[in-house]
């Protein structure tokens, strides 16, 4: 059993997917990979990857929120870069963000992600209880 979660203050889906996915009983939560979209103008904040990337965690602060949660419950994450020269940026502004004990992680270099961003993150959740 699946259930979608949704809210107006992360960009909504720009493709046939879900912000995230809740498995109810398994207190999982796998959030979509978000980009730096304003959620009002769905239009990309800055071409600063620091902002971007703050940008990337207070989308994934939202939709973890709807999920029941918070970036404090994140168990996993994926960032994909453009560059992976600017791995040491979003390492600094992960920090602003999340606490100790950090998730786990991994970072992939690729050429392109949707909408020219510089930065997408993707993450799953377990929720307490």
């Amino acid at each position: 059993m699946k259930r979608p979660i949704s809210t107006p203050a992360a960009p909504a889906a720009i493709g046939t997917y879900s912000q995230a996915v809740a498995v109810p009983g398994a207190g999982l939560v796998f959030l979509s990979g978000q980009i730096p979209l304003d959620p009002e103008s769905m239009e990309l904040v800055s071409t600063d990857v620091a902002e971007q990337t703050r940008q990337v965690f207070r989308n994934l602060a939202a939709v973890a929120e709807a999920a029941g949660g918070g970036l404090e419950d994140l168990v996993k994450l994926t960032v994909y870069l453009t560059d992976l020269g600017d791995f040491a940026t979003v390492n600094e502004v992960m920090a602003e963000h999340v606490d100790e004990p950090y998730p786990a992680r991994a970072a992939i270099g690729v050429s392109q992600l949707p909408r020219g961003a510089a930065v997408e993150i993707e993450g799953i959740m377990v929720l307490p209880g």
